[in-house]
């Protein structure tokens, strides 16, 4: 429950609390706060065990942690049963974006430049219209006979 309190601070609040209360009151004092502390975990086990028998025989392995986000994600993932770790693993985010940057400001990116050569350094004109490949601009199909 008090795992991040280092031992200066125990004694800083030792020093504290015989300084507020006394040595008179502060036997007392602990004695309140321990009995109360366990009345309160008694409850919460109470609770959950009421819990777990409504929710019936289907719920008998839940665990009141996993209502953690992070630990449900966790556990999900050391689970793996869907391949998640081969999906994450496979999907690169920043060379993905590094290309995706790449191709809006017109640069070639490595995997482009090694399949796609070009003749321009890999920028494309678009003011300049389409160069002829020599077909006709005539439709597909023959307006007159639809």
């Amino acid at each position: 429950m008090f795992n991040d309190i280092g031992p200066l601070e125990l004694v800083t609040l030792v020093v504290l609390a015989v300084l507020v209360f006394g040595p008179d009151k502060l036997p007392k004092m602990i004695q309140d706060v321990t009995r109360t502390i366990r009345k309160i975990r008694e409850f919460s086990e109470s609770a959950k065990q009421d819990i777990r028998s409504e929710l019936g025989p289907e719920f008998k392995d839940f665990e009141f942690e996993d209502l953690n986000p992070k630990a449900f994600i966790r556990k999900q993932m050391d689970n793996d049963e869907l391949g998640l770790k081969e999906i994450r693993n496979g999907f690169d985010l920043k060379k993905e974006m590094a290309e995706v940057t790449d191709a809006v400001h017109g640069r070639e990116s490595e995997s482009s430049s090694s399949s796609s050569p070009s003749s321009s350094g890999g920028r494309i004109d678009m003011t300049k219209k389409p160069e002829d490949d020599g077909k006709d601009d005539r439709p597909i199909f023959d307006a007159d006979a639809t």
